[in-house]
């Protein structure tokens, strides 16, 4: 009995060990990703613009609930943009994964700190901004060539 025992702790304790092996050199991959895309991240602009994103919603917020004392939201504020930061983080992080190797987030980085990258990343939230208002233009008149199509057919 005492060598069954034996002959079974051997394959497990191999397999145990693969098993931590693999999951700390992914833990290591995957940290080294997630230093490469944070970096690719604030030299994209992209961490700023998530950060006035967040500000923008909460000023939103703010003038819904105008009773809510201004004590409350700059303390929501400080507390909130870091934590909301960090989980939009986490949750694009596997999406990022899933679509960019780690060396491609590292050429992309490179791009943003070529002069052309710099203005790309500077322009970016104008040209975000823009293309909303144009979006919204667009989707506008979408909607009032549908409005006429279904008064022409009855509806």
């Amino acid at each position: 009995m005492k060598n069954i025992i034996t002959t079974i702790k051997k394959p497990l304790l191999v397999l145990a060990l693969l098993i931590s092996t693999s999951m700390f050199s992914f833990g290591q991959d995957n940290n080294s990703y997630k230093v490469s895309l944070k970096e690719m991240m604030d030299a994209s602009g992209s961490a700023e613009s998530y950060k006035v994103a967040i500000i923008q919603t909460i000023k939103m917020l703010k003038s819904q609930k105008s009773t809510v004392p201004e004590s409350f939201w700059q303390e929501f504020e400080a507390t909130f943009i870091k934590s909301a930061q960090e989980d939009l983080f986490e949750l694009l992080l596997p999406i990022y994964q899933k679509h960019i190797t780690e060396a491609e987030v590292k050429d992309i980085t490179k791009f943003y700190h070529t002069p052309t990258g710099k203005k790309f990343a500077e322009k970016t939230p104008f040209i975000l901004q823009d293309s909303m208002a144009a979006g919204q233009q667009w989707g506008m008149k979408l909607g009032e060539q549908l409005a006429k199509k279904m008064q022409e057919k009855g509806y």
